[in-house]
C-alpha cells in the first residue's frame, strides 16, 4: 500500500473522525457518527482504499 493521503487531507480526516467520534460518544447526533473511525484511521494510515479507484492521489509528487 502505498500512500496516497496528503498533508492536508490527513489533517482533515483525523480532525474530522475525532469530531464524529467524539459527538458519537458524547450522545450528540445520529448513531452514525460513529462512522468517523473511517476517516480517522484512513488519516493516520495515509492511505484510502477509495483514491485508487478514482484514480485520485493527494500525496505530493517525488522528484528523481
Amino acid at each position: 500500500m502505498k500512500a496516497n493521503v496528503g498533508g492536508l487531507d490527513k489533517i482533515l480526516r483525523i480532525g474530522g473522525g475525532i469530531v464524529l467520534i467524539g459527538l458519537g460518544a458524547a450522545g450528540i447526533g445520529a448513531p452514525w457518527t460513529f462512522i468517523g473511525v473511517v476517516p480517522l484511521a484512513t488519516g493516520l494510515m495515509g492511505w484510502c482504499p477509495l483514491y485508487p479507484l478514482l484514480g485520485l492521489n493527494t500525496c505530493p509528487a517525488k522528484r528523481d
